[in-house]
């Protein structure tokens, strides 16, 4: 069985241990960070779920499962591609990690990095169909997938086994909800403020001249952010970029190759699902 262990707070997951939740049932659940937990509500059809509050807003920090690091963010523009699988029926009735109880029939899905709950659109490569899902658990911790689904969102995609999917972040679905969670009132996001670099890694080479932009995190944190551009230093001009109220870190100014170049070794060497930026507008990052 695989072993969870939080960069946060080590104490917590000994806590989840003792108190007799199961932190990685099956490649499922927690990465670490425990809090008090609630049930979800009964009788919501399929629609009402997908947008219902959850017992908890749920992010987390970054942790490692078998020496693999995960960098959980809120990234309303997260859109990837990669393998998606089926949760097991057999996990029915357990808890996740934002506080649901898992339920195979609901279009539900799992997430390694995205916060939960999330709503996101989900497109099988193989045939072009696509299904809107709640994400509200962490996993799979395998890397060969990106997302797992319920057997009931599968089925609305013609996913039998193992397909090749796009994965689209629904960023004013994902903002209602988690507001709902939260107990505020949905409202729209607020205009970007303009960029401001906050920092810079004093190691890091020079970026090659270009028109792309690789995106590895979105943080509330400053401290956060600072911390993970010098992380970031030996692979490039990490900066940390001031938008709202949000700070995200970035390798700005790339040519193809070189943004190809780094988001390839911070999926090989650190696990991470980095996002790209094409004259300042989303783009694919398997597109180059």
């Amino acid at each position: 069985m695989k072993k969870i262990i939080s960069l946060a707070v080590l104490s917590a997951l000994v806590a989840g241990c003792m108190d007799g939740t199961n932190s990685d049932y099956a490649g499922y659940g927690y990465d670490g960070m425990e809090e008090e937990q609630l049930n979800v509500g009964e009788g919501l059809n399929a629609n009402a779920y997908l947008m219902a509050a959850a017992p908890k807003y749920y992010v987390g920090s970054a942790y490692k499962i078998e020496d693999v690091q995960y960098i959980p963010t809120e990234d309303l523009t997260y859109n990837q591609t990669g393998v998606a699988g089926i949760i097991p029926t057999e996990l029915n009735g357990s808890k996740t990690s934002d506080g649901e109880i898992f339920d195979s029939n609901q279009l539900v899905a799992t997430s390694k990095t995205l916060p939960l709950p999330s709503i996101a659109r989900v497109t099988n490569l193989d045939n072009g169909n696509a299904v809107v899902v709640r994400i509200n658990n962490r996993g799979p911790f395998v890397n060969t997938r990106i997302m797992d689904l319920s057997k009931a969102a599968a089925q609305e995609i013609g996913l039998v086994n193992q397909a090749r999917v796009q994965v689209q972040v629904l960023g004013p679905e994902s903002l209602a909800v988690k507001k709902a969670t939260l107990g505020e009132t949905a409202e729209k996001p607020a205009e970007p403020e303009a960029e401001k670099v906050c920092t810079d890694s004093a190691n890091a080479q020079p970026s090659a001249a270009g028109d792309y932009t690789v995106q590895v995190a979105a943080v509330y944190s400053e401290d956060n952010a600072n911390a993970l551009s010098k992380e970031m230093a030996q692979y490039g001009d990490a900066v940390v970029v001031r938008e709202a109220d949000m700070y995200k870190v970035r390798f700005n100014n790339l040519d193809a190759q070189g943004a190809r170049r780094i988001i390839d070794r911070l999926r090989s060497d650190k696990g991470m699902a980095p996002g790209l930026l094409k004259s300042g507008r989303w783009v694919n990052a398997d597109s180059i």
